[in-house]
């Protein structure tokens, strides 16, 4: 299923890093249980190791990719930093591209389009995935959001927004942000995903947080462990219930042909179905 602007729907639930210098722990991430594994070419690579990380991470797609519903990304460097271009350059010099780049520090809508611009004219099909962590980003994250059709998912960087912010990394002094780019995600029709829980003992706590993501609006959460993607996964899964209800909620609006049904006592307008045809649509792939 397709969303109105013309995205897969595909759960997004969890995502866990792979490092680009250490491609031998790329299969262990693809066997981890997380919807998407991003190869790290960015802040968790020290600079005199990118050069290598890039050719290593740039090599794992020249082999054909099995088709097991794990969404590849490869985070690349900053746009406005010389190892974003040089990973830039790369990508298009090469003939079997990553599916997907992860783009960090993103401020404006420009860079995103300049690089599908230049995606385009290569005639590389990446798609992209923005990661809202800057404050200039922040401000402009609903024409970020709807700059190009590549992008099929927004990042929340919470870290980095806290420094930017100056405020304390942790749920409350964030809510706004969060908030912000939830809205600006769910405007354009696209997935939203959540900073990882740091903290890699207090699961309890992981599960609080994904929780309070998940009834924020987001569609799922980076784990920093594979023993963390569980916890997420179940979190971001749509339940028996929700799913029985979405099923009961399309058939009677394909029944009735009008804008607004009445289930159970209550009215249920027409545009809830977009997100009943997403849960089905999740919950669908989750089960395959």
């Amino acid at each position: 299923m397709t969303t109105n602007e013309g995205r897969l729907v595909r759960p997004r639930r969890s995502f866990i890093f792979s490092p680009g210098l250490k491609p031998e722990m790329f299969p262990k991430a693809l066997a981890s249980g997380a919807d998407i594994v991003c190869v790290e070419l960015e802040d968790g690579i020290a600079p005199k190791d990118k050069d290598e990380a890039r050719k290593h991470a740039l090599a794992l797609f020249e082999v054909p990719q099995a088709d097991d519903g794990v969404e590849r990304i490869v985070r690349i460097n900053c746009l406005r930093e010389a190892f974003g271009l040089l990973d830039v350059q790369a990508i298009l010099a090469a003939d079997s591209p990553p599916p997907a780049l992860m783009l960090p520090k993103v401020r404006t809508p420009d860079e995103v389009i300049w690089l599908d611009d230049l995606l385009t004219e290569r005639g590389h099909s990446c798609r992209l995935h923005v990661i809202i962590e800057t404050n200039a980003g922040l401000e402009a994250a609903f024409e970020i959001a709807h700059c190009s059709a590549r992008i099929d998912a927004l990042f929340f960087g919470g870290v980095d927004m806290a420094a930017e912010l100056r405020c304390r990394n942790a749920w409350e002094p964030l809510l706004y942000a969060r908030s912000r780019v939830v809205h600006a995600a769910a405007a354009a029709g696209m997935d939203v995903i959540d900073v990882p829980f740091l903290d890699l003992e207090d699961l309890e706590g992981l599960e609080a947080s994904a929780i309070l993501a998940r009834d924020l609006g987001f569609s799922g959460k980076g784990s920093i462990h594979p023993k963390q993607i569980p916890i997420i996964n179940s979190v971001f899964s749509p339940s028996e219930e929700a799913v029985a209800n979405a099923r009961r909620i399309i058939e009677a609006f394909e029944e009735a042909d009008t804008g607004l049904v009445v289930i159970d006592g209550k009215l249920i307008e027409k545009p809830v179905l977009r997100d009943m045809h997403r849960i089905v649509a999740i919950a669908d792939r989750v089960s395959s």
